[in-house]
């Protein structure tokens, strides 16, 4: 994932944007903190410092591992894009776990619970508002595994963001209102996810047609769940899980994600 790494960069590092002949600097923040209730929450915000405007809010959910370096890698990738990128702790206090068992005991609750994930997300949401670089009308949210179906809970729940994406998330969750929902919707879905099967997609379907809702669904072809995630071989190989990276669809859905963003933040 040649962009991934080309932007993962220390503070301050000079970067040549892709395609462009203009010079980044990529300013990381990873001693973020803010609270919901009693729990205070480790969060992680990237932007190009070169930029004098404001510029447009994404925030980035985790996987169900935590906010470990994945989702700093995505959230450092929109800023060489140009964003104000945050990458969320939903956990609380910087948690992560590292196989499956542990990771769905943190993130069960948030399943359970979406007026309680809401609160934590909301309190993501405020903290990278109050930054002056922020355009707090143009604000989207993306998520990954876990964090997909987190955002388009969100969405479903009524948060004032302009879309969401998922990339391989869970498409079952809170019920659809009209009107409460204000997000356009990209979904991001690996056509062999056997986390998400098709039964689910077709529940989704149903669910946003059902309200009018303004969505897309993307369905890459072999591509399983996770499929974004060059770690996920490795990871699904050592627990027997039905997870793997596929470059093709991982490129073809950032790609997706970067043209549904420059409909929304017109």
């Amino acid at each position: 994932m040649a962009v991934a790494i080309t932007l993962m960069v220390s503070c301050n590092n000079v970067e040549k944007r892709e395609n462009e002949t203009k010079t980044i600097s990529i300013k990381e923040d990873s001693s973020v903190t803010y609270t919901d209730g009693s729990v205070t929450m480790n969060g992680y915000v990237a932007y190009d410092s070169s930029i004098n405007d404001k510029r447009p809010v994404v925030l980035v959910v985790h996987e169900w591992w935590g906010l470990n370096d994945y989702p700093k890698s995505r959230a450092r990738q929109l800023a060489g894009l140009g964003y104000l990128a945050m990458a969320v702790d939903m956990y609380g206090n910087g948690k992560t776990v590292d196989n499956p068992t542990d990771a769905g005991k943190m993130s069960a609750p948030f399943y359970k619970d979406a007026a309680m994930a809401k609160s934590r997300f909301d309190a993501a949401l405020a903290k990278i508002k109050s930054y002056p670089q922020a355009d707090t009308g143009k604000v989207a949210a993306i998520g990954y595994c876990f964090g997909g179906g987190m955002v388009l809970n969100m969405a479903r729940l009524g948060d004032d963001l302009d879309g969401v994406v998922s990339f391989h998330g869970m498409l079952i969750g809170a019920p659809a209102n009209k009107d409460l929902l204000k997000s356009k919707i990209l979904v991001c879905h690996g056509a062999d996810d056997q986390f998400v099967p098709q039964k689910d997609v077709d529940v989704f379907k149903k669910q946003m047609d059902s309200i009018n809702a303004d969505y897309t669904l993307k369905v890459y072809p072999g591509s399983t769940h996770a499929f974004t995630n060059p770690a996920a071989t490795v990871v699904g190989e050592k627990f027997k899980i039905p997870i793997a990276y596929n470059a093709a669809a991982d490129t073809a859905s950032w790609k997706d994600m970067k043209e549904f963003f420059g409909k929304i933040f017109k």
